[in-house]
């Protein structure tokens, strides 16, 4: 439930983006039930993820991956998401956004900019 850093709000910011009242949130079983696909930064993500909800190992990948291989169309999300053999594909060689924690304020507005261009990309997909 924490507020984020004053470098990502200032992240944020630089791509035009605001995130105002937003709170930490750690993923939750009714999270995982209700989600149709599970995206993370990295590779790490997808293992923690799998780790504590292996139900979800099937819908859970790096949004770089995703990008690079989620199939648009009209057939429903989770339809398309069930077909790209997510449970097969190792988290490791799944692409990562790097983490900007404990770095300056140009790494956070260098993965500001990479996931604008990426959730960009993703949503077209979506």
């Amino acid at each position: 439930n924490q507020p984020i850093s004053i470098r990502t709000r200032e992240a944020l910011a630089s791509v035009g983006l605001e995130a105002p009242g937003h709170r930490a949130h750690q993923l939750t079983e009714a999270d995982v039930q209700n989600a149709d696909l599970i995206v993370a930064m990295a590779a790490e993500h997808v293992h923690y993820v799998r780790r504590r909800h292996p139900v979800a190992t099937d819908r859970t990948a790096t949004i770089c991956w995703l990008v690079s291989n989620l199939k648009p169309g009209s057939d429903p999300l989770r339809s398309r998401v069930a077909a790209s053999g997510l449970s097969a594909v190792g988290p490791d060689s799944q692409g990562d956004v790097a983490d900007p924690a404990g770095g300056e304020l140009d790494d956070y507005i260098d993965c500001a900019r990479e996931l604008r261009v990426l959730v960009t990309d993703l949503v077209q997909r979506l």
